[in-house]
C-alpha cells in the first residue's frame, strides 16, 4: 500500500513510532531475562546430568546383578507424580511438585543382600530421571519464548522503528514541497492579480 503523505498520516506514523520505541525496552529487558533463565535452567541440567553419569559410573560394579530374574519392577512403583507450574519471564513452565515410590518390600531373607543397595539405586535413577525431563522441558520452553521475543526485538528495532522514522522523512518532504508550491502559487496568483488590477 502506498505512504500516504497528508498530516493525518504523518500522526499516524509518529503515533507508532512512539508505540514502538515505548514497547522495544521492555521487549529487551523481556529477552534479557530469558537469556538469563534459559542460561540457568541449562546449567542446571548440565550439573543434573553430570550427577546421573557419576550415579551410574558408581553402579557400574555391580548393574549387572539388575540381569538376575528379580521382579524389581514390582518392588518399586511410581505411587503419584504432580506437576505444577510456574511463571518465568512471562512462560509458564512445568516444575515438579511432587514424586512418590511405592515400594512393595520384599521378603528380605529369600533374596540377594543387594536389594536394598538396588532399590535405593533405582529409586534415586527414577528420580534424577523425572528432574531431568522437567529441566528439558523448562529449557524447550524457555528457549521457545526467547526465540519469539528475539524476533520481536529485531523486527521493532530492525523494520519497525526504521520503516516509521523513513516515513516520517517522507511524509515531512512531500509535505514542505506542498507548502512551497503552496506559496508559490499564492504569489503566482497575487502577481496575477496586481496585473490584472494594474
Amino acid at each position: 500500500m502506498p505512504l500516504k503523505r497528508t498530516k493525518s498520516e504523518l500522526k499516524n506514523q509518529r503515533e507508532s513510532l512512539k508505540r514502538f520505541q515505548r514497547y522495544l525496552p521492555t521487549l529487551q529487558l523481556k529477552k534479557q531475562q530469558l537469556q538469563a533463565e534459559v542460561r540457568q535452567v541449562e546449567a542446571a541440567r548440565e550439573e543434573l546430568e553430570a550427577e546421573v553419569e557419576k550415579a551410574r559410573r558408581e553402579r557400574q560394579s555391580w548393574i549387572s546383578l539388575f540381569a538376575e530374574d528379580l521382579p524389581l519392577a514390582d518392588w518399586l512403583t511410581l505411587k503419584r507424580l504432580e506437576l505444577g507450574t510456574q511463571h518465568i519471564a512471562g512462560v509458564d513452565v512445568p516444575v515438579l511438585e511432587t514424586l512418590e515410590l511405592e515400594e512393595q518390600c520384599p521378603d528380605r531373607l529369600q533374596h540377594p543382600t543387594w536389594i536394598d543397595e538396588g532399590l535405593q539405586a533405582l529409586r534415586q535413577e527414577i528420580q534424577m530421571a523425572a528432574r531431568l525431563e522437567i529441566l528439558k522441558q523448562q529449557e524447550e520452553l524457555l528457549e521457545a519464548e526467547l526465540r519469539t521475543t528475539s524476533q520481536r526485538v529485531n523486527l521493532f528495532e530492525k523494520v519497525k522503528i526504521p520503516e516509521c522514522k523513513e516515513n516520517i522523512r517522507i511524509i515531512r518532504i512531500a509535505l514542505g514541497d506542498e507548502q512551497v508550491a503552496g506559496v508559490a502559487r499564492g504569489k503566482l496568483a497575487k502577481k496575477k492579480n496586481e496585473e490584472q488590477a494594474a
